[in-house]
């Protein structure tokens, strides 16, 4: 008897692992959960207004996701409208209103959500020791009570109930199979694993997954869900793992966004499910909005994302080393495994600074309508260098006017050395030295000013009369790093003469300027 109960026993795990491994390894849909406008929204200075909310709400169903965590109502008024009006204004959608195991929580939210088409109460209770003895007070026993009485009110007011193990991830893997398997049987059709602390290491969560698929009775009738945080910096790749052994749905915020180091990047699982073809799962998410939908989120919730972001940070499709330029431009798989454009990005950016090559410069001039070759592009290409070791990266702008300033070659009149001296308690003195149709001329001149100084000094050398007109000075781009462009219009000869001058310095600048435009006198 015992030996044929052992037997049948072993045919039965046999039989269960053989389904679990079928449902783990076939293609499937995985359910976007976003949480952004709840546990993204925790971030201290991201909270938001109804109308904000709405508005990223809109943004969410239209990027695709399955379903919107759209708020805790319980928590205040201002939750609660949220949430209500979230219902009302989202169509396919399910909208998510999150609960504590307690009956007020989950009476209010049943109120919160019920406009809403696809209703859905996120109701749980914290399962690791830590939760149950130093947060909590209670025992093992008494939390699966609370648990069961919680998942079995809710299923009564909502068609869907999701259950979460608060702190899954330092749960017991037993114990949290136990609740898993008292929830389900309660009427809980999703159960969230959260790893809420961010402590686990993705092996050790995506075998926390695969032994609840394993060993909980009932799994079949409810789906396995990941939210990762991402306090060790592994959300993503634990989220993965837990995919991999079975979670069909992973929740999730737009830009990481949520509680201390913060939540599962959406845009991250998605795009590595997209790009690995390996992983066999179809999230319906429409990536060409994932951009669109970032900078969104950036912007109401005042939090900008960090240029090194994966997928949505700045940097994400920027190349600034010579050699991934030359890479990239030869073949953009050489060094990017995302077409930008399925993300929403135009194109990738060849960034130009000190560290780029020929090639790069050569690409962003025939993109501005310019075509140097041999020793036209060398020459620039030396201009160039000179004005990026002064800057980070250069603009279209400062391109143009690298090229603008190879006219310089042909002027009468060039500016050799500049030195000038300021300041509070000083006189301000400046010393130029120009090439006169190749004749150096040198003059030292006070002022008002470093750049009347200049214009003084200037004057000295250039014996013929002329006089400042206008003098304009403009910034290419932002910081104080960035080029000045000054142009001038000076009087002489009786007739206007115009000057162009570009610099990191400004004074440089206005010196260039006026060089440029007394050039073109007639110099004896």
């Amino acid at each position: 008897e015992n030996r044929k109960l052992k037997t049948e026993n072993l045919i039965l795990r046999i039989q269960f692992s053989l389904i679990v491994y079928i449902k783990i390894t076939m293609s499937d849909k995985l359910y976007i959960f976003d949480t952004t406008l709840r546990d993204g929204e925790q971030v201290p200075g991201c909270q938001l207004n109804t109308i904000e909310k709405i508005e990223v709400a809109k943004a969410l169903e239209v990027l695709g996701v399955d379903v919107i965590e759209a708020g805790f109502p319980v928590s205040s008024p201002g939750d609660f409208e949220a949430v209500q009006e979230i219902c009302k204004t989202v169509s396919d959608t399910t909208v998510c209103g999150l609960t504590r195991a307690v009956a007020k929580d989950i009476e209010v939210a049943a109120d919160a959500l019920k406009f809403a088409r696809n209703a859905r109460i996120h109701t749980g209770i914290g399962t690791s020791p830590y939760h149950i003895k130093l947060k909590l007070n209670s025992n093992e026993d008494e939390i699966i009570e609370r648990a069961v009485k919680a998942v079995k009110l809710a299923r009564n007011l909502v068609p869907e109930v999701e259950f979460y193990a608060e702190d899954a991830g330092r749960s017991d893997n037993e114990y949290l199979a136990k609740v898993v398997e008292a929830v389900i049987a309660a009427g809980a059709t999703i159960i969230n694993i959260p790893d809420t602390t961010g402590y686990c290491l993705p092996d050790e969560y995506g075998a926390k997954i695969r032994f609840l698929m394993e060993n909980v009775r009932g799994i079949d009738r409810a789906i396995l869900s990941t939210h990762c945080h991402n306090d060790l910096g592994m959300a993503t790749a634990n989220s993965l793992a837990g995919i991999v052994n079975g979670a069909r749905q992973v929740e999730v915020t737009i830009n990481g966004l949520g509680e201390r180091a913060g939540n599962t990047s959406l845009e991250e699982v998605v795009m590595a499910i997209h790009t690995r073809k390996d992983l066999p799962f179809d999230t319906g998410i429409q990536t060409q909005k994932i951009m669109e939908t970032s900078r969104l989120v950036s912007s109401l919730m005042n939090m900008p994302v960090q240029a090194n972001k994966a997928i949505v940070g700045r940097n994400a499709f920027a190349h600034s080393s010579g050699i991934h330029q030359d890479g990239v431009l030869k073949n953009r798989e050489n060094y990017e495994i995302i077409e930008p454009a399925m993300v929403g990005v135009d194109e990738s950016a060849l960034v130009l600074t000190a560290r780029s090559g020929r090639a790069a410069l050569k690409h962003h001039l025939n993109r501005l309508g310019h075509d140097p070759n041999g020793d036209e592009l060398v020459k620039i290409y030396d201009r160039f260098l000179i004005l990026a070791d002064k800057k980070k990266q250069l603009s279209d702008e400062e391109l143009l006017m690298l090229i603008g300033n190879g006219a310089t070659a042909d002027q009468s009149v060039k500016l050799k050395l500049l030195q000038v001296v300021a300041g509070k308690s000083t006189i301000p003195m400046a010393t130029v030295h120009l090439d006169v149709m190749g004749a150096a001329r040198m003059a030292t001149a006070e002022g008002n000013g470093p750049i009347d100084a200049c214009m003084n000094a200037v004057k000295k050398i250039i014996t013929s009369d002329f006089v400042l007109d206008e003098f304009l000075i403009q910034a290419i781009t932002r910081g104080s790093d960035d080029v000045g462009k000054v142009h001038v219009k000076i009087f002489a000869e009786n007739r206007p003469l115009y000057g162009f001058g570009a610099d990191v310095d400004i004074i440089t600048a206005s010196v260039k300027a006026v060089v440029d435009a007394v050039s073109k006198m007639s110099i004896k």
